[in-house]
């Protein structure tokens, strides 16, 4: 686990906090970090079951990119109400329950026969994973004062490339070593086998995971109260709920956050659920050999989130370590339609598009939970994700329809990245007194 510090405090009681929330760092973010990894394990298996699913079953690029976009839907619909939900039974209790029943849901994808069916399961799917990336943002924001959070948010949200540095290989060894296997195809296999993880990760979260701070055993009551001295999202839970609901609804920065990740999104998910088909179009035929080749743009963007949280943390700085990559990205994800045919260059500019918004990602979500205390946040960050996640929607359905009509999805990558583009300068709106 990457070592929590500041620069420039050398006092002893700033090395006894840097000490305390190392401690945290290690108790708390190693199943989170694992849900998430699970999370968008489940995401990017569907681009990678695509290649032989659409077969299988019939159905058209139209009938996939849609149904993988009902995924959204679900998720958009229910993230507000599960987060109301989070703060009434606890963070750590939901987060578990989270888990476990997207597990079923996608473990239920191996079983699919029809477009109808693909359609259900892709919106349940949505509807119990709805809120699970806020959540752990509230939750965490419970443990770690501003200071420390771009840090501990890119350790957490790392789970997003490593996703599909992981699962591309899996996925394609899955597809190919199982296929045939009991009288299964193997994307079947592959829905059943990486739908286990987040089941198992849920149950270790709800027995190994304290409620909050103050619930922690292997706390002493001094750095208890540390940690809550310091922590302004703890010393805000008192407001009652509506309160809350209409506090996050009310701040005209939490829609504007919404709205700059919804552009970012688009971007994310085109390079995310796209790059196996990029690949597959420009010659290269090997599952495994595609999954091996997708790992490499989100090794770049782990690295990429790590150096982008450590530095905003340190310099205490988020606007220009938001805006300049995502700018970055924007520029070399329209780049993309004009290498095709060579799957080395287009390599190349997916993994700088991934490693400009991926980079981004640390700091931007740092914002919601200093921008709203105590449970407002909770609702804040809900509310952003779910504004956000109507791009999702878009990001695969648009891009299904462009292939299914033309064969091309060229121009709808140019439109995205130009989106992608202008939420980065949006950035630009929020006063620097926010972002503190």
């Amino acid at each position: 686990m990457t070592s929590i510090s500041v620069s420039g405090q050398s006092d002893a009681a700033d090395e006894n906090g840097d000490r305390l929330y190392r401690i945290m760092a290690r108790r708390v973010l190693p199943l989170l970090f694992l849900g998430f990894l699970a999370s968008y394990l489940d995401r990017v298996n569907v681009g990678y079951a695509k290649l032989r699913m659409l077969s299988d079953l019939g159905m058209s690029e139209a009938v996939f990119g849609f149904g993988t976009g009902l995924f959204f839907l679900g998720y958009i619909l229910c993230e507000i109400p599960s987060n109301l939900l989070l703060v009434k039974f606890g963070a750590r209790n939901w987060i578990a329950r989270i888990l476990v029943t997207w597990g079923v849901c996608s473990g239920g994808m191996m079983l699919v026969q029809t477009p109808t069916q693909f359609y259900i399961l892709r919106f349940m799917l949505g509807v119990a994973e709805a809120g699970f990336m806020p959540g752990v943002l509230y939750y965490l924001a419970l443990w770690f004062p501003p200071r420390y959070r771009s840090k501990v948010t890119a350790m957490f949200m790392a789970g997003i490339p490593l996703a599909s540095v992981i699962g591309g290989p899996l996925s394609g060894l899955l597809m190919e070593g199982l296929n045939g296997v009991g009288g299964y195809e193997g994307w079947r296999w592959l829905f059943f086998w990486e739908a286990l993880p987040p089941v198992l990760i849920g149950i270790s979260v709800f027995l190994f995971l304290p409620l909050s701070p103050k619930k922690a055993d292997w706390l002493s009551e001094k750095e208890k109260e540390r940690q809550y001295r310091e922590n302004p999202m703890m010393a805000a839970t008192s407001a009652g709920m509506v309160a809350n609901v209409a506090a996050a609804f009310r701040s005209p920065w939490v829609w504007l956050l919404g709205l700059v990740d919804g552009t970012l999104l688009l971007g994310l998910y085109t390079v995310a659920f796209w790059t196996p088909s990029i690949l597959h179009d420009d010659g290269i035929r090997s599952t495994f050999q595609i999954g091996c080749l997708s790992a490499i743009p989100q090794i770049g963007a782990v690295l990429s989130m790590i150096l982008v949280g450590r530095s905003s943390d340190e310099r205490g700085e988020r606007r220009w370590h938001i805006v300049l990559p995502i700018l970055f990205g924007s520029a070399a994800m329209a780049c993309i339609p004009f290498v095709s045919g060579s799957p080395i260059l287009a390599l190349i500019f997916i993994t700088l598009a991934n490693m400009g918004i991926l980079g981004a990602l640390p700091p931007f979500w740092v914002l919601p939970s200093v921008m709203l205390k105590g449970r407002a946040a909770a609702v804040g960050l809900a509310l952003a994700g779910s504004i956000a996640n109507i791009a999702g929607f878009f990001a695969t359905a648009l891009v299904g329809y462009a292939r299914s009509m033309t064969g091309d999805m060229s121009y709808v990558i140019w439109m995205f990245s130009g989106f992608v583009f202008v939420g980065g300068l949006s950035v630009l709106l929020i006063p620097t007194s926010r972002m503190k």
